[in-house]
């Protein structure tokens, strides 16, 4: 039958069938790129993908980025290797439960992230799913109102803000490659570069709006994380092993819901840089 694209009931998102992840052809390839721009977010059900054709898939759509460890593909988990549960004095829980809230990958990074493809390995009882949101429909759904008034701002983004919100210092923030680097800055609204759809550029990474004071900037970030964040522009994914999911952070927002970190919770995970000429903070 070949592949077989599905669009969710949402605005963002497809389920994708009829293909073998571990051995994609070219061809079949440009099928999936094409559906990737369209709706976003693609759902590949049991595809139980290797770690090689995990990083292949990503090279496809560029140069990965590097995360911890000088590796390629990484372990977003509460797990360590041993097999020992992470507790809440740990830095990294503190980041996953920190990933709970509505973001964006690298935004805080000097080149923030293209892609980000997760394959689910180990899975909680219950909880655990990930939401994306549809910041193009987002965007097109402001008031004429809001979208002048957006249009010529930007902020800041960092995780060590981020973290701070919620109650946790980031510390270097060595495992995520940030050094001491200054927080990019980042219009609010983002042309895509390859689709030229506008989409709202935002999350919890957001702040500091240039000439609002700090109170307006939060507010204003605020207000619009909660509108863009409704339906029917949030999808909604529960894992079953091996599921794939490739995303496009340059258009969505997404978060991870709460399980019971007593349970282990393993994804790999492969991130895809952005091209510099369209993801560099304006500011550097």
């Amino acid at each position: 039958m070949g592949i077989q694209i599905q669009p969710c009931d949402s605005s963002l998102g497809a389920v994708v069938t009829g293909i073998d992840l571990n051995s994609l052809d070219d061809q079949s390839w440009l099928s999936v790129e094409a559906a990737w721009h369209e709706h976003a977010v693609l759902i590949f059900p049991q595809q139980h993908i290797s770690v090689e054709q995990h990083v292949a898939l990503g090279q496809r759509i560029g140069p990965i980025e590097i995360l911890a460890e000088n590796r390629k593909a990484v372990a977003i988990s509460n797990q360590k290797p041993d097999g020992e549960l992470l507790g809440p004095d740990s830095g990294y829980y503190q980041i996953l439960r920190g990933n709970e809230g509505w973001h964006t990958d690298s935004s805080y990074m000097p080149v923030s992230a293209r892609a980000s493809i997760l394959a689910a390995q180990v899975l909680p009882d219950a909880g655990g799913e990930t939401q994306w949101a549809d910041m193009r429909a987002a965007y097109q759904s402001l008031s004429g109102e809001m979208r002048q008034r957006i249009e010529s701002l930007a902020a800041h983004h960092s995780l060590f803000h981020s973290q701070a919100k919620i109650g946790h210092s980031a510390g270097s923030g060595s495992s995520y490659g940030l050094g001491d680097q200054t927080p990019p800055l980042r219009p609010l609204v983002k042309i895509h570069p390859a689709t030229k759809v506008p989409s709202l550029y935002i999350g919890r990474h957001a702040y500091g709006i240039p000439g609002l004071s700090e109170a307006d900037s939060e507010a204003l970030l605020a207000e619009l994380v909660e509108f863009a964040c409704q339906p029917p522009r949030v999808l909604t994914h529960s894992w079953t092993p091996g599921d794939v999911v490739i995303w496009d952070n340059r258009c969505v927002l997404h978060r991870a819901r709460p399980y019971d970190y007593n349970q282990p919770r393993i994804m790999r995970h492969v991130r895809v840089t952005g091209d510099p000429t369209t993801e560099l903070g304006l500011d550097v």
